[in-house]
């Protein structure tokens, strides 16, 4: 199985790493970036097994992800500490792992993002697993791939904790 890497930017998100932690049962390892957190995200994502690389020690951002290239992993699957996979979601990443993903570029998944209204549907895929070597990144998240494969499932956005 190509194993695959989850990573999470979190600042101050100790009320809702959980959930999201919980869920990435397909991630055969899960990196936090950390930047700056005051209350108890970094020891909550340590008592899950999660490895934690401090922003501020890296001069220019994404600068870690050099750290992450040395991880055998093949895959990075990003996600945001207020999102959580679906079930459907987690089974499409058991099968791509499973599956011979050498030939692809990337996966996309869609987006239902909680408000106060209720639940809304992202129109777009957004582009959340990449090789370990991807080099387009907007912010902290992968820039968009047109050819990624999209994949089963959704993440979910939490707005409350």
């Amino acid at each position: 199985m190509t194993p695959i890497t989850a990573v999470l930017h979190t600042q101050n998100d100790a009320l809702r790493l959980g959930r999201c932690l919980e869920m990435l049962l397909p991630c055969d390892e899960v990196f936090i970036v950390d930047h700056g957190s005051q209350d108890g995200t970094l020891d909550l994502a340590r008592e899950y097994g999660a490895s934690v690389l401090l922003a501020e020690k890296y001069p220019t951002p994404l600068r870690y992800l050099s750290e992450l290239r040395r991880i055998p992993s093949r895959w990075l699957l990003v996600v945001d500490p207020r999102e959580s996979l679906t079930e459907s979601l987690a089974a499409s990443l058991y099968e791509w792992k499973s599956e011979a993903a050498a030939s692809r570029r990337s996966g996309a998944v869609y987006l239902r993002e909680e408000t106060a209204e209720g639940w809304i549907q992202v129109p777009v895929a957004q582009t959340r697993l990449v090789p370990a070597t991807w080099e387009r990144w907007q912010g902290t998240f992968p820039a968009d791939d047109r050819e990624a494969v999209i994949l089963e499932g959704e993440l979910l956005r939490f707005a409350f904790p």
